[in-house]
């Protein structure tokens, strides 16, 4: 499992790199910094959480150039932004990701991933009758988690 994960990675350097060159842009030890700690975040993580990563490691990453490789990732296809809601934006990266959607406690704020049931099969023929190029899609649900409920009974 270790070595498919590692393969894994190295392929997704490969597409950052091929887009970075492609961009005219230098592959920066503080680029690589911030592609290596969000390939090796597991689940969601937000643009602080690189700055904090990267700088606890000793790599003085700028904020500058965590946002520009961000943007630089989602635009080479290995990471995706997912909305919660809130005011800053939070990450995925795609190599082991299967598509699913998202459920989300207003209490709390843990989210439940659930697999996605190519609804997109049922919306897709209605958006191409209207012209529409569809980019990608994601589904969000807000609610309240059963521990929250539980707590909420127990008070």
């Amino acid at each position: 499992m270790r070595k498919h994960l590692g393969r894994r990675i190295f392929e997704e350097k490969e597409k950052f790199l091929t887009y970075l060159r492609g961009a005219g842009v230098k592959a920066s030890v503080g680029r690589m910094a911030v592609f290596h700690k969000a390939m090796g975040s597991h689940g969601h993580f937000t643009a602080e959480d690189l700055v904090k990563g990267c700088n606890k490691n000793r790599r003085q990453v700028s904020r500058a150039t965590v946002y520009r490789s961000i943007r630089e990732m989602l635009e080479a296809g290995i990471i995706r932004k997912t909305a919660f809601g809130e005011k800053h934006d939070h990450y995925e990266h795609l190599y082991d990701e299967k598509l699913h959607h998202h459920a989300r406690c207003i209490r709390c704020f843990d989210v439940i991933e659930f697999p996605d049931l190519n609804e997109d099969k049922l919306y897709v023929p209605i958006l191409e009758k209207k012209h529409f190029q569809i980019l990608g899609h994601e589904m969000h649900f807000y609610g309240i988690c059963h521990k929250c409920q539980n707590a909420h009974t127990k008070a």
